[in-house]
């Protein structure tokens, strides 16, 4: 069986190494890191993930920027993107339906058993 392919965008190197370590754990995903935004749109063209997981507020390009970058590319269009964002509350994220510029997204901070919920979720 494939692994499903994850592509983390955070600039937060921590975060996107707990992520990493705790997916692939599972046994079910092969998981790429990008801690630069600005790099992010080209580590999914060349990664091709099933699923990119995309933090909003980076510090050189903002996941909104690499999302639009991502959409706008016939290579990349049909990727799903969820976004990972302590900017907003649980609480927000059930008022907005869990989305957010017409993709769903998660609160950080969540536990891995909530990722996963999310990332089987949104998988097409």
């Amino acid at each position: 069986m494939d692994k499903t392919k994850i592509l983390v965008i955070d600039d937060d190197e921590e975060f996107t190494l707990v992520v990493k370590s705790g997916l692939e754990e599972t046994g079910k995903y092969e998981v790429k890191t990008e801690n630069k935004g600005a790099l992010g749109f080209s580590a999914a063209k060349e990664f091709q993930p099933d699923l990119v997981l995309l933090d909003i507020l980076m510090p050189d390009t903002e996941g909104g920027e690499v999302a639009s970058q991502l959409k706008e590319d016939e290579d990349t269009e049909t990727i799903p993107i969820v976004f990972l964002t302590a900017v907003v509350q649980e609480e927000e994220v059930e008022r907005h339906g869990g989305v957010i510029g017409g993709h769903p997204f998660i609160a950080k901070p969540v536990s891995l058993d909530e990722l996963i919920d999310g990332i089987e979720k949104y998988i097409e």
